[in-house]
């Protein structure tokens, strides 16, 4: 990633599985996917069991595979998997790896958005900040949904939080002109997902089909409703949000300290060359 970027590693409750990831065999550099569902039928009546074992285990586990496969013995082994994403999104001219990795990143980041007995209410900051920034909890979630069924074809919705101001290396801002420091609706297509943007993620969907198909068949916006009123869950939601403010904020001081000493070393050597051009001045003694 960028200098100054920050893997994202945000604390969320472990409703679906274990903290602790488990390698499947592969090179200690590989990827994983979680250990088993603790309970496969955990979200039902809302996500079949049937679901999320071929969600999980077919299309999750193809993506592990297939990125291990393509990285082993490139620059790219042993990278942290958003540096991958970061690296291999290249402004938007994608190379083959960025798939399968951001596949990877979004499908986990989707697992530990949801409960058993999940949606409700966001509470604390969370809330505070989506009413700042939306107005009411009604109209994000107004927002939230349009952004999930008008994504044309696969993809994701995503909640954010928006701490950049500028193009940050590899990573192109869609909106340089938005405000900072705030939560954003944003939806993309494919793997693309907000780490490209230099975004915080802070809540997603998948609405690629297989997400949906076997429990609601065609019906997007049902499976929409259901993910918001019954499946989210707000503790992973506004826990992610309080890493995101503190890793901006770090982000910030750092980029502080890294200005002041650019000034720094701009004034040593301004005094250095004016220095320098007064004794080019005095006459030479004959």
């Amino acid at each position: 990633m960028a200098a100054g970027s920050t893997a994202i590693n945000f604390s969320t409750p472990c409703a679906l599985f274990p903290c602790q990831p488990l390698s499947l065999g592969f090179s200690r550099s590989s990827f994983h996917r979680h250990q088993a569902a603790k309970n496969q039928n955990a979200l039902e009546p809302h996500m079949s069991q049937e679901t999320l074992s071929y969600h999980w285990g077919k299309h999750h586990r193809g993506y592990v595979e297939n990125l291990n496969k393509q990285i082993t013995g490139t620059e790219l082994d042993g990278m942290l998997l958003e540096d991958i994403i970061f690296l291999t999104y290249n402004r938007g001219d994608i190379l083959p790896p960025f798939n399968n990795a951001a596949q990877i990143w979004n499908h986990e980041f989707f697992w530990e958005s949801m409960k058993p007995d999940g949606g409700g209410k966001p509470t604390g900051d969370l809330l505070e900040l989506i009413k700042r920034d939306f107005g009411s909890i009604d109209t994000f979630m107004e927002e939230f949904r349009a952004a999930a069924s008008t994504q044309f074809g696969s993809g994701w919705a995503w909640l954010a939080y928006k701490a950049n101001r500028l193009d940050v290396g590899n990573a192109v801002n869609p909106s340089p002109a938005d405000e900072d420091k705030k939560l954003v609706v944003v939806k993309s297509p494919n793997a693309v997902n907000p780490l490209v943007w230099d975004y915080y993620p802070l809540l997603v969907i998948d609405v690629w089909e297989h997400a949906y198909i076997l429990d609601f068949e065609a019906r997007r916006a049902d499976y929409i409703s259901i993910f918001m009123e019954k499946l989210v869950s707000w503790e992973a939601v506004g826990s992610r949000l309080e890493m995101a403010k503190a890793q901006a904020a770090e982000r910030e001081s750092e980029e502080r300290r890294r200005q002041e000493e650019e000034e720094k070393n701009a004034g040593d050597a301004e005094a250095v060359e004016m220095y320098l051009d007064s004794n080019s001045d005095e006459p030479e003694a004959d």
